[in-house]
C-alpha cells in the first residue's frame, strides 16, 4: 500500500529525468492525470497518455521533454504538502515559485490549478508541489 501516490509520481519522473529516459510509466489516478494535464499545458512535458488495464487501474505514460542540448526542461520537482503535514494557502498568500519562472500546483474547489490561475480566479487551496 502506497501512502503518498503524488510523491511516488514526482519521484518516478525525477528518476526518469536523471536517467534521460524518453517516457515514464506509473499507475493512473484522477489526480495524477490532472497533474500531467497541467504539466502539458505549461510546456514541461511533451505528451501524456492513459492506457487502460485488465484490472481497475490503468497506466499513465508521460513523454518527457528535453532541450536541444539534451537537458531536461524540468529542473526540480519538489513535494510541498505531505500526508503528515498539509500546507494550505489563501489566494493572497500564494507562493511565487522562482519569481514566476516555476509553477505551484494547487487543488482547489474549481479543480487542479497553477498558482497563476489561482490568483486570477481568487481561490486558495493545498499546495501540492513546486515545479521549475
Amino acid at each position: 500500500m502506497m501512502t503518498d501516490p503524488i510523491a511516488d509520481m514526482l519521484t518516478r519522473m525525477r528518476n526518469a529525468l536523471t536517467a534521460r529516459h524518453e517516457h515514464v510509466q506509473m499507475p493512473v489516478s484522477r489526480m495524477k492525470r490532472e497533474i500531467a494535464r497541467i504539466l502539458k499545458e505549461e510546456g514541461y512535458i511533451r505528451e501524456y497518455r492513459v492506457h487502460p488495464a485488465e484490472r481497475a487501474q490503468g497506466t499513465l505514460e508521460i513523454d518527457l521533454k528535453y532541450d536541444i542540448q539534451n537537458n531536461s526542461i524540468i529542473r526540480t520537482l519538489q513535494r510541498v504538502s505531505k500526508p503528515g503535514k498539509r500546507s494550505y494557502v489563501a489566494c493572497k498568500g500564494m507562493p511565487k515559485v522562482l519569481n514566476g519562472a516555476g509553477i505551484a500546483i494547487v487543488p482547489t474547489s474549481r479543480g487542479l490549478l497553477t498558482d497563476r490561475q489561482c490568483l486570477a480566479e481568487n481561490v486558495g487551496g493545498e499546495v501540492l508541489c513546486y515545479i521549475w
